[in-house]
């Protein structure tokens, strides 16, 4: 498939920090929530090896914030996710995937508990705003819905910690695994989480002051010279190692969670009420039919812009390939399928096309690392 530049318009927003990631070397975006989102600095096999060893700065500011308060914002997060939240704490951040009616995935955002009565839905690319209006207006529910001014920057990578620590002191290392607070620069707070999309550590940083926000994006890079910093960006090799799925690449709202591996969050024995609570119930007695699992496909190349099916030997369908890439590690291509019952364990094998050549694969578990 041919590169083809993509007009910029008012429906495909920049952020604030495109011109300095442009003047940086950002070379490809993808578009997530309808915004520019940095997919490539130069070779994602060298970046991937940068972040594993030292500090990215990535502009993840197309990661939207549709923010719920008011009396009945409770009922309405608890309404969209599996998850119990009934016991949530102000001060965390829950990984919750969001349901329709039929039990199938809507989003799998992050939501942090900012009051007892607001909430910021941090989502992944879907419209979530539209779904949480709708099922607002329909229940009747006295809340506020928007989105909110907040433009996003992670510090990701092992000595994320040691570069925050410059700017904000001590303190920013003792925030636990999923939990933030407000710090203060030149003057202005931020609400600054320990999260992030990667494997590798580190902060995404909540911006609703843009002015502060770009100061303390260039302090980062001129305090962390000493750590190599370099900007950077969700990484495909890093994300697939480390089985972080994507949505709208790894799954849709085709998929429900147990097939995606999100049982965990899946809470049916609570009195908690949610969109498609029954059909989950359903989906868990009957079982299910076929599940996300990780496969190597021996081949050291791959550019996949479409689902691939995946055959077994009697070219009988038992899958589709969703997400790959080459490697360094594993020195082959690896990737993410949904695989056919009673293919989806380790140890299966199957066969794929990929450029006119049968390749052999193997499925086995996630993550790879």
């Amino acid at each position: 498939m041919k590169n083809y530049p993509i007009a910029r318009s008012r429906r495909l927003r920049s952020t604030p920090y495109t011109s300095r990631i442009e003047n940086q070397g950002v070379t490809a975006y993808t578009v997530y929530n309808h915004m520019l989102l940095p997919a490539a600095f130069g070779s994602l096999e060298e970046s991937c090896d940068h972040l594993k060893k030292n500090v990215q700065v990535w502009d993840v500011a197309a990661e939207r914030q549709v923010e719920i308060s008011g009396k009945d914002s409770a009922k309405l997060i608890q309404l969209m996710t599996c998850r119990d939240l009934s016991k949530s704490k102000v001060g965390r951040c829950y990984y919750c995937p969001i349901i329709d009616e039929n039990g199938n995935l809507v989003n799998d955002p992050v939501i942090l508990k900012l009051a007892e009565d607001r909430w910021w839905v941090s989502i992944a690319d879907s419209d979530v705003i539209f779904f949480a209006k709708g099922l607002a207006s329909g229940n009747k529910f006295d809340v506020k819905i928007y989105e909110p001014n907040v433009d996003i920057f992670a510090v990701q990578g092992p000595k994320s910690f040691d570069l925050m620590e410059k700017i904000f002191d001590k303190k920013i290392k003792d925030l636990k695994f999923f939990g933030f607070d407000y710090f203060e620069f030149n003057g202005v707070k931020h609400l600054i989480a320990r999260s992030g999309w990667s494997k590798q550590g580190g902060f995404e940083i909540y911006v609703e002051n843009t002015q502060s926000g770009l100061e303390l994006y260039d302090q980062l890079f001129e305090l962390g010279k000493e750590f190599n910093v370099k900007p950077g960006c969700p990484n495909l090799i890093e994300r697939i190692e480390s089985g972080l799925l994507s949505y709208g690449n790894d799954f849709d709202n085709n998929d429900n969670p147990f097939e995606c591996g999100f049982g965990k969050y899946v809470n049916l024995d609570t009195n908690i009420n949610f969109l498609g609570k029954d059909k989950l119930k359903k989906i868990e007695k009957e079982g299910i039919k076929r599940k996300l699992m990780g496969v190597l496909i021996e081949t050291d190349k791959i550019n996949l812009t479409t689902s691939l099916n995946i055959k077994d030997n009697n070219n009988n369908f038992i899958g589709e390939l969703r997400s790959a890439c080459y490697s360094p590690h594993f020195k082959k291509v690896i990737g993410i399928a949904m695989i056919n019952q009673p293919y989806c364990k380790a140890s299966e094998s199957g066969i794929i096309e990929i450029d006119g050549n049968s390749l052999s694969l193997k499925v086995c578990d996630l993550p790879f690392i």
